[in-house]
């Protein structure tokens, strides 16, 4: 537990600046947490970055990380598009499985491009709430870091019938419902101080959503881990395990508020 809080508290001290500075310099640290992400990704099915494999995976994660304004420079300095790219990287990665007489297979070619979506995606929409507004992303963090506190102490002091065994033994319903408490209570009195929704029924709406969300992207980095027989995805942060295990939930929260058009 002390490992725990240690590495917890110089996390912290490194992320939340970097929030709160914005612009480039969280968007430079925002491609190296995506990067390191991949890099645990790939090497649960044993695919080393630093491959020709790993490189163009690399380079479709880059490319869909690019914020919107970006992305349109890119579109008119190259005359294609982000969706045109990634496309045309699947093609390499398809025809670089002949080269190596399958050595490097159509599981593996397709296991890379959904890892470089799966942690794109996610990590592009932690810049684009950055870009929409600070109050947005400390809201987004919040209802996670609440939700997940909710559900650890809950789940430790009345949880007793089983969420999901077969996936995460040790969460219970009892925590699960808890979480979404605990990031209700704490949405409501974020909001109290910076409004960022329409009404406190929109934003208990909102928060409830997030919060069940957050919990199932936790649950499918659970599964993820388990099928590969993987008990983190790293160890970069002691005691914590690696990228994805701390941001699993926001790669599922922060593109959902987008979609719901929380955040604009």
């Amino acid at each position: 537990m002390k490992q725990r809080i240690i590495t917890a508290i110089v996390a912290i001290a490194f992320f939340v600046p970097l929030v709160f500075i914005g612009s480039w310099p969280f968007t430079l640290a925002v491609y190296l947490l995506a990067t390191i992400g991949l890099f645990e990704l790939l090497r649960m099915r044993k695919i080393q970055l630093l491959s020709i494999p790993g490189i163009l995976t690399w380079i479709a994660l880059a490319v869909l990380l690019l914020p919107a304004e970006n992305s349109a420079k890119l579109e008119n300095a190259l005359g294609y598009t982000k969706v045109e790219i990634t496309f045309a990287i699947v093609l390499l990665l398809l025809i670089y499985t002949v080269i190596v007489k399958n050595r490097f297979t159509f599981d593996h070619a397709a296991f890379s491009i959904f890892g470089a979506l799966y942690v794109g995606i996610g990590f592009y929409y932690l810049i684009e709430t950055r870009i929409a507004g600070i109050e947005f992303i400390i809201y987004a963090l919040l209802v996670i870091w609440m939700t997940d506190t909710g559900a650890y102490f809950v789940g430790r002091k009345i949880g007793k019938r089983k969420l999901w065994p077969e996936i995460s033994p040790n969460k219970t319903i009892e925590g699960f419902v808890g979480g979404i408490l605990s990031a209700i209570i704490f949405a409501c009195i974020f909001h109290a101080f910076v409004p960022i929704a329409s009404s406190y029924t929109y934003l208990i709406v909102v928060t409830i959503i997030a919060s069940i969300v957050g919990q199932l992207g936790d649950l499918v980095e659970s599964a993820l881990k388990r099928h590969y027989d993987v008990k983190d995805s790293g160890n970069i942060l002691p005691g914590h395990g690696g990228i994805l295990d701390r941001f699993d939930s926001l790669l599922f929260v922060l593109p959902l508020l987008h979609f719901l058009h929380f955040v604009v």
